[in-house]
């Protein structure tokens, strides 16, 4: 009878080990769409004819080391020494920042897309959602410094993985002005444990998962976490979230809130699910954004011709 448990036991470890591994694998790896997946799926959903219209530049930065990220700069017909960079969201990429990018146009901003790590046209490799992203992120904020020396104001806004990245970029004190932080993670962890109870898993998978991360990739679930970094954060932050994100729960942008020490504002957009605040209440969203400028004085010096003029689309 022992040896029938210890069996029973060493069998059972041994299906738990293989879980987490697989797991661990699996959210690793990214599912990423290409980039005329992407643009389709924007085409299909809200009107982008306006980006065929605009001037282009493409280049590639390096970041620390010496991955590739692809990034493409939007001239803003409208003239303007502001700019912002547009992170998008997991397995997503550049195309994915489309619905926000004419809002900012509109506002006299100098778009900046780009692919993450292991996204778009980018070399293939894992995801360690915020860490080494946020890394890539510093690298492309202090490129875009110096290479348009007549900025005058650099934003950064993201979606999703994107917005957990550009809260996780913080931790290097960035020179930027503001942050849009829409439907990001706090900390990956929660939102990974409610995906394994989503799939009739227990939960507690979570850690041998985690342990399994930290051995193949180098990092550990429990240090994915945005929120970490902003503790002494002066920057200002627009959080914004749909109320009806049953992915990424609302909880996380309210405890990023709280954990940030600058000013900072927080939006529920009623109806909304993930990622889909921007589409859902259109006018809505773009009056959070306007009034978060009012208030951190964005926008007391946008020229005349950016307050009467709407980029055609």
């Amino acid at each position: 009878m022992v040896t029938v448990i210890i069996s029973v036991i060493l069998v059972l470890v041994v299906i738990v080990l293989l879980l987490g591994r697989m797991l661990a694998a699996y959210s690793m790896q990214i599912r990423r769409q290409s980039l005329e997946e992407a643009r389709a799926w924007q085409a299909d959903h809200y009107d982008i004819s306006w980006y065929d219209g605009l001037e282009k530049k493409d280049y590639t930065v390096k970041s620390e080391d010496g991955y590739v990220l692809h990034v493409q700069r939007l001239v803003n017909p409208i003239p303007s020494t502001r700019y912002i960079i547009l992170s998008h969201g997991y397995t997503d990429n550049r195309f994915g920042s489309l619905k926000y990018t004419k809002m900012y146009l509109d506002l006299g901003f100098q778009v900046i897309l780009y692919d993450l790590r292991g996204h778009g046209e980018n070399e293939p490799t894992f995801c360690t959602y915020s860490i080494r992203e946020s890394v890539d992120l510093k690298y492309l904020i202090d490129d875009t410094r110096k290479r348009y020396p007549d900025m005058t104001m650099l934003g950064i806004h993201g979606e999703s993985l994107g917005s957990a990245t550009s809260i996780a970029c913080l931790k290097y004190k960035p020179e930027i002005d503001f942050v849009v932080a829409d439907c990001g993670f706090s900390e990956i962890a929660s939102v990974m444990q409610a995906g394994l109870k989503g799939m009739h898993l227990p939960g507690w998978l979570i850690h041998v998962a985690s342990l399994f991360a930290k051995l193949k990739y180098g990092w550990s679930y429990n240090q994915m976490r945005p929120i970490d970094s902003l503790a002494g954060n002066n920057i200002p932050i627009l959080f914004i979230h749909g109320d009806a994100d049953d992915f990424i729960l609302p909880f996380h942008s309210q405890n990023m809130q709280k954990a940030t020490a600058g000013y900072s504002e927080l939006h529920l957009i009623p109806g909304a699910t993930h990622a889909a605040s921007v589409l859902t209440a259109t006018e809505d969203y773009r009056t959070y954004v306007e009034g978060f400028f009012a208030k951190i004085g964005v926008t007391a010096d946008l020229p005349e011709s950016v307050e009467k003029t709407e980029i055609p689309g």
